[in-house]
C-alpha cells in the first residue's frame, strides 16, 4: 500500500472517531430521577404520568433510551433525604423535583447533578437560584405561583361568603413564601373589609387551639396559603373547617374533595408535563444555569358544592361558569 493510501485512510479513521462516540452517545441508555416529597397517591402520581408523557411526546421513552428512578417521599424529610440519596447514587443525568421541601433537601445532597424543579413557592427565597431569569447554579424550573395570587383567595373568599369580616391565614411562618403570601393577603385586607390574623402551622396541637379561639367570633373564614406543612395537615385542616362551619379558601385543588370551599392555584400536573420540556433541553446539552425559572400559565378553580350546601351558601354564577370543577 502506498503512503498515500495509508494517511488517507488514518485521516478517515482519525475524522470517522468523533462521529463514532457521538453515536454511541447519544445511542446510550439516559436516566432521569423523579423525586416528590408527596405520597404515592393518586395525585403524586398524576404528576408522574404527566411528565412521563411529557418526555415521551419529546421522543424519550421510559425503558426504550431513558430509565426513569422514581421516588415518593410521603411528607417524611427522612425518607425524601434517602430517597434524594438514592437518586443520585445512580449518577442521573437530570432529576425532576416536585415541591420546596423535597427540592431544599436534594440540593443539600447535590450542586452539580443537573434538577429541574416544579411547584416551588419561592427558588430566590429558598436559595435555589441566584435569579429567576439567570439561575446560575445546577437548578431550574416552575414557581408554583407569583405573591400577587395570594390576594385572589381572600377576594374569592368574599365572593363566596360575603357576611365574612375575619380571615384566619393558615401559613408556614418559616419560611420565605409563608412570610412573602401573609404579607400580600394582609395588603389587600383593608380594601375588602376583612380583618385578617395569621395562624401558624409549626404546631398543630396550637393551631387546633388557635382556630377554636379564632371561630368562637361570627363571620370568620379560613385561607389556608401553600405549602408542605398546610398539605401534610389538609385533612385535619378541613375537619376543623367542618367542625366550626368555617369557609375555606385553599391555594390547591387536593384541598377540595376533603371538604374546602374552594381552591385556586396552580395546575401541577401541567406544570410536571411542562418540565418535560427543561429535562429534554438538559439532556442535549442545555445547563440549568442558562433556563430561566418560569412562572406558572395555567391554574384552577374548584369548588365544593356540598361544602357550600352545608354551610348555607349560595355560589355566584359568575364562580360556577369559570371553575375548572366542581363538586357535587
Amino acid at each position: 500500500m502506498r503512503r498515500r493510501e495509508i494517511v488517507t485512510l488514518l485521516g478517515v479513521g482519525v475524522a470517522a472517531w468523533p462521529f463514532a462516540a457521538l453515536a454511541q452517545q447519544s445511542d446510550r441508555m439516559r436516566r432521569i430521577g423523579f423525586l416528590t416529597g408527596g405520597a404515592d397517591d393518586t395525585n403524586s402520581r398524576a404528576m408522574y404520568e404527566a411528565f412521563r408523557q411529557g418526555l415521551q411526546q419529546l421522543g424519550w421513552i421510559d425503558g426504550r433510551n431513558v430509565r426513569i428512578d422514581a421516588r415518593f417521599g410521603g411528607a417524611d424529610p427522612v425518607r425524601i433525604r434517602k430517597s434524594a440519596a438514592e437518586l443520585i447514587a445512580f449518577s442521573p443525568d437530570v432529576i425532576l423535583v416536585a415541591g420546596s421541601a423535597a427540592a431544599a433537601l436534594l440540593l443539600q445532597e447535590t450542586r452539580t447533578v443537573p434538577i429541574v424543579f416544579t411547584i416551588v413557592l419561592d427558588p430566590v427565597g429558598f436559595g435555589f437560584v441566584e435569579s429567576l431569569a439567570q439561575p446560575g447554579g445546577n437548578a431550574s424550573g416552575f414557581m408554583q405561583f407569583e405573591y400577587s395570587l395570594s390576594g385572589k383567595w381572600l377576594e374569592l373568599l368574599k365572593q363566596m361568603a360575603p357576611n365574612v369580616t375575619r380571615a384566619a391565614i393558615l401559613w408556614d411562618p418559616t419560611i420565605p413564601a409563608g412570610i412573602g403570601q401573609f404579607a400580600v393577603i394582609q395588603s389587600v385586607a383593608p380594601s375588602l373589609g376583612v380583618d385578617v390574623r395569621p395562624i401558624s402551622l409549626s404546631n398543630m396541637s396550637e393551631t387546633e387551639r388557635a382556630i377554636a379561639a379564632f371561630a368562637a367570633q361570627p363571620n370568620g373564614g379560613l385561607i389556608v396559603t401553600g405549602s408542605a406543612l398546610a398539605v401534610t395537615y389538609r385533612d385535619l385542616i378541613n375537619s376543623l373547617a367542618a367542625k366550626y362551619k368555617l369557609p375555606a379558601v385553599a391555594s390547591n385543588r387536593i384541598y377540595v374533595p376533603g371538604g374546602s370551599l374552594i381552591s385556586y392555584g396552580v395546575d401541577f400536573v401541567d406544570q410536571n408535563r411542562r418540565a418535560a420540556a427543561y429535562v429534554d433541553r438538559i439532556l442535549n446539552g442545555e445547563k440549568p444555569a442558562d433556563l430561566p425559572v418560569q412562572a406558572p400559565t395555567k391554574y384552577e378553580l374548584v369548588i365544593n358544592l356540598k361544602t357550600a350546601k352545608a354551610l348555607g351558601l349560595s355560589v355566584p354564577q359568575s364562580l360556577l361558569s369559570r371553575a375548572d370543577e366542581v363538586i357535587e
